[in-house]
């Protein structure tokens, strides 16, 4: 199963970043289709967006948890469906290499990107535990933390990740994507 997290309040973003578009398409057509080839259904952990018709998960055990807690309760939905386990990724990770998540999809154990830990691979079989960890005393609710944590594998990508938080973040990606690539000059 996917799980595209889109629980955050967009507060640095001013709007809803999810509906944000690049390349013409939102943020979350973009998680989306970086998952997509690698499982049978996606989700969204959160809440649900405008316009999508797809399913949403709370999270768990309660809302205010961050990442976390949409991992968690998509963790206990995809055991609850019988998958294995599940990839992850957020509506403000795009450019997205498919050979990158295909690296996950194909990993035999939890295994993250260390540049972005949204963009995962989680056996379902860790939702107990993960249950017990946000119901412990408040501590580091960086999936990061979590992952390290549990031992979770590192996967580095290839090349830098763009990560959306500001429409200045986005306005500089699109610059990027605007600018003519550089052809290699010719010695002779």
């Amino acid at each position: 199963m996917g799980l595209v997290l889109v629980g955050g309040k967009s507060s640095r973003f001013g709007s809803d970043k999810a509906l944000a578009t690049h390349d013409g398409r939102t943020l979350l057509d973009h998680a989306i289709a970086s998952l997509s080839p690698f499982v049978d259904d996606v989700v969204l952990a959160g809440r649900p967006v405008d316009g999508y018709d797809l399913e949403s998960v709370a999270d768990r055990p309660v809302a205010g948890l961050g990442p976390l807690g949409g991992l968690c309760g998509g963790l206990h939905v995809a055991r609850d469906r019988g998958y294995s386990a599940v990839l992850t990724t957020a509506c403000d990770l795009v450019r997205v290499p498919e050979a990158l998540v295909a690296r996950l999809a194909a990993h035999p154990a939890a295994a993250y990107v260390a540049s972005a830990p949204v963009l995962a691979r989680w056996p379902t079989d860790l939702a107990e535990r993960l249950d017990a960890h946000l119901h412990a005393a408040p501590g580091d609710r960086s999936i990061a933390a979590w992952a390290r944590g549990i031992g979770a594998d590192i996967i580095r990508p290839d090349a830098p990740l763009p990560n959306i938080n500001t429409p200045a973040d986005l306005a500089d990606l699109q610059r990027q994507a605007a600018r003519p690539a550089l052809t290699p000059r010719r010695t002779n």
